[in-house]
């Protein structure tokens, strides 16, 4: 018998073992993640009851290949657009949140005596909420179509990437041990640049690629190229200093860009899931419980601040956002738990062995704890705020709901301040290029000057290529008009108070230009040669091909902004992507009333199926409104009274939240529609044969009451040698037929029972 090695028994260990845990955790509706934890522990170490894992370096392989997995997965699910489209009030909240959790968490380390690199990864373990468990609990409690759930997935949008960039900014304090001002600063702004630069090339050359091999993209080619492309990413950021975790994030945003994403998402699911199951395994199995039970007290002034401190934290951040208090309350409810991210960091802090052996086991301690105080505290977040109001003082809250009102009517974004975020993008676009193009020139050097000996020759050819590669992106930084009515208003207008400022500002976009082509003169030429042949004749060049270089960028641009907007323009017309967007519009001017739209299914059993909208009355007994009914692949925009419900109708409903909780529990009260117990065996072939003075002699399918009575269906007639199949409902029974009936046969039985002619 050959030799089995130690990874095939560890995999088959760690899969037998998950698979069992998890089957409990689903059967009494427990996190699948708190599952894998707790096969991990049954597996590890810590527990000698079961088999333990024999080759903990190849798992911790696999496990790294899981975190990557992970990341990659969000990132097709997170978009870069995803972010730019979260609403103000969920952005304000989750910065409140993250910065004061973060915070706590920190000064909890340090005042609970941990060293600094401790606090510092227990307060980016706190920094998120868990998305699985969330959803889970609003799933459970019928909430997904309340307002505040909307703010709840804008917030862990944002928390999700927040942390994202606090596992670079920890790994590499970790890693170099720097954690002065100075360095943070300097890291911030390298991770900004790389992010950007990643974003910009990206977008350029992925989506175009795609579409281009499209034709021959099966999805086994689309699954090696796109698990390629992440652990291609995965190394090109460990080579500029940051994580494997991160490269495999920015890949999975730049190809959620792409048409493709929805497949690659499916394709990579399984894969997903795998390699993220072993990675939540290998997790469990570092929990020591003699650890969790000697930092007991720690474990409980972390949940404490979990709990307390991200209800009060997301609370005020939902008021400062401009949230009614009542929803601010739920918001801050909703997000008291420590998410999955909290093991990634603490598996960060464990893998680069700057973390403590006891830092692990308390956040695990803390999740396990508020993973079941979720489902409770969004279940009963109405009384706690009836108590909260309570407490407060009534002009405080008064207060509160005045400026929540005053906050909505607020207009979000002035003439200048759009124009000049316009011209931000610009500058800022077109700068990361340039210092992309200006590092590559400088690591590229040395190359050069291995295969060209002359100097001179060699700084013409340098410069040449420096140039040519820059000149459209120097041109739009001179040059290049923001492209949208309000530039075009400010400047037909002829007070100088508007002209004035915007005047200005082409004048020094101008200046920054000319100062660019001289940075690029001076670097390469002497000072005297530069400014006074060089720089003036990079000018004339300039002038001369103006119109060239600005074609050249605008067709750069449209193939940037046609595969940034590929994937959106593709459902843009569609008719789910049109109502959403008509509903985003109504409901911004209805924030003040507390009321937004809602899209419910009709039940296919309902009994109110088939009655027009004056009979149902819901309007009336729930004061709802019915915007919209969305039938198959049509829309019926504010329906009239006599417009009927049939099946599978999707409803647009304007309500409260209160409103919408009293009609889904009148849709859950619902009496299903007659259907019969019936077993496949009791159904069968039943025959009549019709003599002279058979009672159906005469009679018509309709009226012969075989459907209504005997619950079946005539399916054939043999009549004088030929045979009828499905015969039509005024068919009339004559004498010699023999009639082929489907149906129930005990009901058959007892309606030829019942009638005493039948022969």
């Amino acid at each position: 018998m050959g030799h089995i090695p130690d990874l095939i028994l560890d995999l088959a260990l760690i899969l037998i073992a998950s698979s069992v845990v998890v089957l409990l955790f689903k059967r009494i509706k427990q996190p699948l993640v708190l599952g894998y934890i707790i096969a991990g522990f049954l597996v590890g170490p810590y527990f000698k009851l079961f088999p333990t894992i024999a080759d903990l370096d190849n798992i911790e392989i696999i496990a790294e290949l899981g975190v990557i997995f992970l990341l990659f997965g969000l990132g097709l699910e997170f978009s870069f657009k995803k972010l730019m489209r979260v609403g103000g009030s969920a952005s304000i909240t989750a910065f409140v949140e993250i910065i004061f959790i973060t915070t706590s968490g920190y000064l909890l380390g340090k005042w609970l005596g941990w060293s600094t690199v401790d606090s510092l990864f227990l307060g980016g373990m706190l920094a998120s909420s868990s998305t699985t468990i969330i959803i889970r609990a609003f799933d459970e409690l019928g909430v997904k179509t309340k307002q505040f759930a909307t703010i709840v997935f804008g917030v862990l949008i944002v928390e999700d990437i927040v942390v994202i960039l606090l596992m670079v900014l920890l790994s590499t304090m970790a890693v170099t041990q720097q954690i002065q001002g100075g360095e943070i600063a300097f890291t911030v702004l390298k991770l900004l640049f790389f992010l950007a630069l990643w974003f910009i090339m990206g977008i350029f050359l992925l989506p175009s690629f795609l579409k281009k091999s499209k034709k021959w993209l099966d999805d086994e080619n689309l699954l090696i190229l796109s698990l390629g492309l992440c652990l291609g990413m995965v190394v090109l950021a460990v080579k500029a200093g940051f994580s494997a975790e991160l490269g495999a994030f920015i890949m999975g945003s730049i190809i959620a860009e792409t048409t493709s994403a929805e497949k690659v998402e499916h394709l990579i699911k399984p894969i997903k899931d795998l390699f993220g199951a072993v990675f939540f395994v290998s997790v469990g199995m570092l929990i020591d419980p003699q650890t969790i039970l000697q930092y007991k007290w720690s474990v409980i002034a972390v949940t404490l601040l979990t709990l307390f401190g991200k209800i009060f934290s997301t609370t005020i951040g939902a008021v400062i956002s401009g949230q009614p208090m009542k929803q601010s309350v739920r918001v801050g409810l909703s997000m008291a738990q420590i998410g999955e991210f909290a093991f990634i960091v603490a598996a960060l802090g464990v893998s680069l062995k700057v973390t403590s052996d006891f830092l692990f086991p308390v956040a695990v301690g803390a999740s396990a704890i508020t993973t079941f105080t979720t489902p409770y505290l969004i279940k009963y977040s109405d009384p706690l705020y009836n108590f909260i109001e309570k407490l407060l003082p009534d002009k405080l809250v008064t207060r509160l709901n005045r400026y929540s009102s005053d906050t909505q009517h607020i207009q979000a974004e002035s003439g200048w301040k759009t124009l000049l975020a316009s011209y931000a993008k610009i500058l800022f676009t077109n700068g990361i290029v340039l210092i992309s193009i200006a590092l590559m020139i400088r690591f590229g050097t040395p190359y050069l000057n291995s295969i060209i000996e002359n100097e001179t020759f060699r700084n013409v050819i340098i410069s040449l290529i420096a140039l040519a590669l820059a000149t459209p992106f120097i041109w739009a930084i001179m040059a290049r008009k923001p492209n949208n009515a309000i530039y075009k208003e400010f400047w037909l207008r002829k007070k100088i108070y508007r002209r004035g400022p915007l005047l200005f500002i082409e004048i020094v976009r101008v200046i920054l230009g000319i100062v660019l082509i001289g940075l690029w003169a001076l670097y390469f030429y002497k000072p005297l040669i530069a400014l006074l042949v060089i720089f003036p004749i990079a000018l004339i060049v300039f002038r001369i091909f103006k119109k060239r270089i600005e074609e050249f960028y605008s067709r750069i641009e449209g193939r940037f902004i046609t595969n940034l907007s590929e994937r959106d323009e593709a459902a843009y017309n569609t008719l789910e992507a049109t109502v959403n967007r008509k509903n985003t519009e109504i409901e911004t001017h209805l924030s003040p009333y507390d009321a937004h739209i809602v899209q419910l299914e009709i039940p296919p059993h309902a009994t109110f199926i088939g009655k027009d909208l004056s009979q149902l009355g819901w309007r009336e007994k729930y004061g709802i409104n019915i915007v919209y009914i969305r039938r198959g692949n049509g829309i019926i925009h504010i329906p009239s009274r006599d417009n009927i419900l049939i099946p599978f109708d999707k409803v647009g409903l304007l309500a409260t939240d209160e409103q919408i909780t009293s009609l889904k529990s009148y849709f859950d009260e619902q009496e299903v529609a007659d259907i019969q117990d019936i077993q496949i065996e009791d159904v069968g072939l039943h025959q009549f044969i019709i003599g002279e003075n058979h009672w159906l002699k005469g009679e018509t399918i309709r009226t012969s009451g075989i459907r209504e009575q005997a619950h079946g269906i005539v399916i054939g007639i043999e009549r004088s040698g030929n045979r009828i199949l499905n015969p039509d409902s005024t068919t009339v029974f004559e004498t010699g037929d023999v009639i082929w009936v489907v149906g129930n046969i005990k009901k058959i039985k007892q309606f030829k029972k019942s009638h005493k002619r039948l022969v």
